[in-house]
Order: structure tokens, then sequence, then C-alpha cells
């Protein structure tokens, strides 16, 4: 296992970079502690392959440094780094059984027999491939095969990590939650560290302790589950995760108060004062659709939304509702029936996050 630092690493594939739009990714530091399992989350074309490739040693970052436990690898090709990486489509030799392809890693650096055996054995029982084991390759399942790929990283106990770069992409939907947890127990029970690159939140959460979320070749906020959710540090954050998005409302700031178009937002006036020591004219408020209340009668801390469309969830609705041009998503719980064209609305105020250039401001910075 091995502690990987990215010290004021950054990619270009650009022969003369002139601007930080010609880098794939953006001058970044950032740790991965030994035996930690973490996410990288972002859209296509984010950068999360490139920074796996790079950690890996598939790929030599144009700038910084790669570190495993303190030392530069950035000329070390991904044999001699001990990286096992589980890639989107199975890697394994067909005309092998399981039971063979398990034991390749280990028997290509000479390790004796009788540990292949135990090796194989207790990994093949983790990822419940027992029974399989004396079956060619190539008559496995999609699944199968993935999982016999994930096995070939895991035999080896003496890799410094495992990365796994959107490894259930082919993965049947209905098997990709049982496989999601299969990876959370391996984790758990051997203590690996372990870099999963998806697109997916729900992949990311269900495996990962902490998430790195990447947007334009940049790590735009690394924190738990909960934290990305409940305090998103930057504007895409807020929109990427969770279903429906976060609500942004573009504002401006007049005299004390903060105005959506020519709506007043009741907020406290700390908020208030916050975005106007900034000076900027890109400020945004940000509430996520949970924290929107509806009411029954208007009061001095709600707004009056037009409703284009309730749907019903089951559990709970969600309201697409407008405050002016702003389009707005508001989530009820069971139970509760929004009727008429028009509707009360409060934002609860301690859930509502200002947004500065696209960035979180807290409250006394």
């Amino acid at each position: 296992m091995a502690e990987i630092t990215l010290k004021s690493l950054a990619h270009t594939y650009v022969a003369k970079p002139q601007s930080p739009q010609d880098y794939a990714i953006r001058e970044m530091t950032h740790v991965w502690h030994q035996g930690g399992a973490y996410a990288l989350l972002g859209p296509s074309g984010c950068g999360k392959s490139t920074l796996l490739n790079i950690i890996s040693g598939l790929l030599e970052p144009s700038e910084g440094e790669v570190l495993f436990d303190g030392q530069v690898v950035n000329a070390l090709p991904p044999e001699a780094r001990n990286i096992a990486q589980v890639f989107q489509f199975p890697v394994i030799y067909d005309t092998m059984t399981v039971y063979d392809n398990l034991a390749f890693p280990l028997r290509n650096v000479n390790t004796p027999e009788q540990r292949v055996r135990e090796r194989v054995t207790e990994v093949a029982d983790v990822l419940e491939l027992g029974a399989l084991l004396k079956q060619k390759a190539k008559n496995l399942t999609a699944d199968e095969k993935q999982k016999v790929s994930m096995g070939r990283g895991l035999v080896r106990d003496d890799v410094s990590a495992i990365l796994f770069d959107e490894p259930l992409t082919v993965i049947d939907p209905q098997l990709k939650w049982k496989l999601r947890r299969k990876l959370k127990e391996i984790h758990q029970r051997f203590g690996i560290t372990m870099v999963y690159v998806t697109h997916d939140q729900l992949e990311a959460s269900t495996f990962a302790d902490k998430i790195a979320v990447m947007y334009e070749g940049q790590v735009v906020q690394f924190g738990t589950p909960r934290e990305l959710f409940e305090v998103p540090a930057h504007t895409f954050v807020g929109y990427f995760i969770g279903s429906p998005g976060m609500n942004f409302l573009e504002v401006t700031v007049r005299g004390r108060d903060l105005y959506s178009g020519d709506t007043r937002i009741p907020l406290d006036e700390g908020l208030v004062s916050a975005a106007a020591r900034s000076g900027s004219n890109n400020i945004k408020l940000g509430i996520r659709p949970e924290f929107i209340d509806v009411m029954h009668e208007p009061g001095a801390e709600t707004l009056e939304v037009e409703v284009n469309r309730v749907q019903d969830l089951g559990t709970y609705s969600i309201v697409s509702c407008h405050l002016g041009q702003t389009p707005l998503k508001v989530r009820v719980e069971e139970g509760q029936h929004v009727e008429g064209p028009r509707c009360h609305v409060r934002f609860v105020p301690e859930r509502v996050g200002l947004y500065v250039d696209e960035y979180r401001v807290e409250l006394g910075q």
C-alpha cells in the first residue's frame, strides 16, 4: 500500500500551451492517503482517466511530480510502481481457466505455488468465483469476466494501489449494485489504497469514503458524499451531485437586499453583506430542492412561484416551477399536495449557499 501525492501536477496535450484551457489537467496538489477508498467523479472529458493514467505510469505528466510514499516516480513504468489497474473492459486471457487468470500475476513474479493457491482461493472466495475456477474464461458472462479482472488486481498482496477506470460500464444494471457493494467489502477486508474513476455519483458514493469531483481538469471539491451534498464548494458540484441537482439563482445586490430579477429574496443580513463585499458581478444563491418548503399561506419569508409540473415519484414528488424567469425544483414528501397554478415557497435560511465566481463563500470570510 502507498500514500500517493500529486505535487503541482499538470498535463497538456498541446505542444506550447498558452492558457489554462490548453491543459487537460490544470495544476493541482492532492494526496491519496494509504489504505483509503477514493473516487474520481466527473463528466466525460473532465480529465479523470488522464489523471488515473498519470498515477499508474501509463502517461508522464507535463509538469509536477507523482510521489509514492514520498518517492518521485515520474520516470517509473507501471510495472515498477506495483500498481494494479482495472479497466472499463475486462482484461483477461480467454484461453486460460479462471484459476490460471487469477494466478498469472503471482506466477509472473515467481511466487511459490502453495502461496499462489492460497491467494487465488482467498480472492475467488471474496469475489464468489470459487465455483468457476476450472472454467475457461471465454465462457464467462460479462460481469464474471470483470470480477476476474478485479481479482487479478487483488491477488497480489504487495500492490501499492488498485486503480479502477469505470469498471462497471459493461455490467448489467441489475448487477452493478451488487458489485459496488462487493468492492466496498474487498476494501474493508484488504485495506488496499483504491481509486475509482466514474461519472456515476451513485457508484462513487457507494464505493468511496471520499470523493474528488473533477471539472474542466481541476479537483473542485474533495470530501465525503455528505459534504458534497450538503456543502458544495463549487456550483458544478451542486449541479452534478443530487437528483435533481441544486437550484441556482443569479442575484444582484441592491442596498441591503438581494434580488433575483425583480424579486427580493428574504435572507440573513450576514449573507447579503458577504455578497456586497465580494464586488463581483457573478453572484449566485444555491439551494437544494430538499431544503425548500412549500407553504400553505404567504408570509414575510415566502416567495410566490409559478407551478409548471408536479412529478409523482412515489414516496416524494418533484415540483418544477419558476420564480420570475428562474426555474426551480422543489422536493415535497408523500402526502403533501401542491395545487393551483401558483404557490408559495420558503428557503430554509441555514441551507442557502452563497456562490461568488462559482465558488462557495462562507460567512465571515
